[in-house]
């Protein structure tokens, strides 16, 4: 019996502490300290996605797959340890569709080490691809640089690579910025313009923060997201 209520002090001191360190997370709709913790609503998928080997706690919340956000708590040492987003299925090839665009709008912590990021996947995760919109710290897409492009809105550095189990287009906005429209489909015709794959089916389009590190506990919000596609 000792040993329950000891246990149930500790959870709840722990519920506690993450309660105040996460702020919003208290009122949200939903939120969760589960590392492989997911959510559905409006048609979206919301992802905690804490994947990373030598990861610390993080805690989602979300009001909707539009406004949701992360306290985490990651060590400072190399190697990614979570992508938390919220993702929305396509489905359709890219010359089926006429259109897709994807807004945001995000509040994101000056330290750490971290990007903003979409991250793309196309013909059943064979093709990844991820736009980054900002960036803080120690971080670096893989591959080589191929290019600087203006396509979709924004003006990136193009990096191609692959992380061993898929080929990945690595597109880096050359300034920062925390909120934006971005022409999807313009970015990936322009890679299928290339040649570097062709009629693609697209999958999800997923939007989040990518974290190496957070060390202390810090707040990653995002205030809007949204997908269309048709």
């Amino acid at each position: 019996m000792h040993n329950v209520v000891r246990s149930l002090l500790v959870s709840l001191t722990a519920a506690a502490v993450v309660a105040t360190t996460a702020g919003v997370a208290e009122a949200a709709t939903w939120s969760s300290s589960d590392k492989w913790a997911t959510w559905s609503n409006g048609g979206y998928t919301v992802r905690n996605d804490v994947w990373g080997s030598g990861a610390g706690p993080q805690t989602i919340w979300a009001n909707s797959y539009s406004n949701w956000g992360v306290w985490a708590n990651h060590p400072n040492t190399g190697g990614i340890k979570s992508y938390p987003h919220s993702a929305k299925n396509v489905g359709r090839t890219l010359s089926s569709l006429r259109q897709v665009s994807s807004s945001f709008n995000v509040s994101r912590p000056g330290s750490g080490a971290y990007e903003t990021a979409y991250d793309i996947w196309a013909n059943n995760n064979a093709y990844e691809i991820m736009l980054w919109v900002n960036k803080q710290g120690a971080v670096g897409p893989l591959g080589s640089k191929q290019t600087t492009v203006s396509v979709g809105g924004h003006t990136w550095d193009v990096y191609k690579g692959s992380n061993g189990s898929n080929a990945v287009f690595s597109f880096l906005r050359t300034s920062n910025t925390d909120a934006g429209t971005v022409d999807v489909l313009a970015v990936l015709n322009w890679i299928k313009a290339r040649g570097w794959f062709g009629d693609v089916t697209l999958g999800e389009v997923q939007f989040g923060f990518e974290i190496t590190s957070s060390s202390g506990g810090l707040n990653f919000t995002s205030n809007s997201y949204s997908v269309s596609a048709s």
